[in-house]
């Protein structure tokens, strides 16, 4: 564990707010293939330079709502879309097709493969239970609760504010705060009692915005410098790592 901010390690908590994949799943892979899968075969039509590297992934879509992604990503090669509808289909040249597009790669990545999540996630989180510590999920993905259901977790969080839940309240996705604050509010708990854990540097950055008690980031491959120069007060590899936080041996 990298302690950035020693003061305010010390804050008081009553509950994490998770992300979900690459925090408590490793899904963040799935979603890493599936948009390498989009956006290698749609530069390669364009003629579109450079190609496409997972830099890209960390940088434009990494803990960002799906269309956001799509957006930041395209802009950057000096592409331009029509926004299109949510429900436009997959194949349909738009901002909402590409994004149902890559949403069609990852289930089918994650219908072959399963998920399994991170050892040290399910340990921390029999942690909060037994310490009584209270626990939501925060994920800009729209297919939060079926990630939650491929592991085996879909009765563990009574608090999910995904992506289709964002969007029916008109939430700004990640790097804004407004998500996690949402979820502390439907906790019950002010947002200054709450850890927000994120993987992503949006993810962080949202958590910096917002009055939270503590910042975690967990580096799953974006680097610690990155994670702290986001805002993160404390940074891990395995979410186990927080357990002696809650007052285990």
């Amino acid at each position: 564990m990298f302690v950035a901010n020693p003061e305010r390690a010390q804050n008081q908590l009553r509950a994490f707010l998770f992300d979900l994949d690459g925090v408590i799943t490793p899904t963040a892979e799935v979603h890493r293939r599936a948009w390498a899968a989009l956006f290698t075969a749609e530069f390669a039509a364009r003629g579109a330079a450079p190609e496409y590297t997972e830099a890209d992934y960390f940088t434009y879509l990494d803990g960002k709502p799906r269309f956001d992604g799509v957006r930041d990503l395209l802009a950057s090669r000096g592409i331009t879309l029509p926004e299109g509808e949510p429900t436009d289909p997959p194949e349909r040249e738009t901002i909402a097709g590409l994004g149902n597009r890559k949403n069609e790669h990852f289930l089918r990545i994650l219908e072959e493969g399963g998920v399994e999540a991170y050892p040290g996630s399910l340990a921390l989180l029999e942690a909060c239970r037994r310490f009584e510590f209270e626990a939501a999920i925060v994920t800009s993905s729209r297919n939060g609760k079926r990630v939650l259901l491929a592991a085996g977790l879909a009765d563990r969080f009574e608090v999910v504010v995904d992506g289709i839940h964002a969007s029916e309240l008109g939430l700004p996705g990640k790097p804004a705060p407004d998500t996690y604050l949402q979820a502390a509010h439907e906790l019950g708990i002010p947002s200054s009692e709450c850890a927000v854990v994120e993987d992503a540097v949006s993810g962080v950055a949202a958590g910096a915005a917002g009055d939270f008690g503590l910042v975690i980031g967990v580096d799953r491959g974006v680097g610690q410098d990155a994670l702290v120069a986001a805002g993160a007060d404390l940074v891990v590899t395995d979410l186990a790592e927080l357990i002696p936080m809650l007052g285990a041996e």
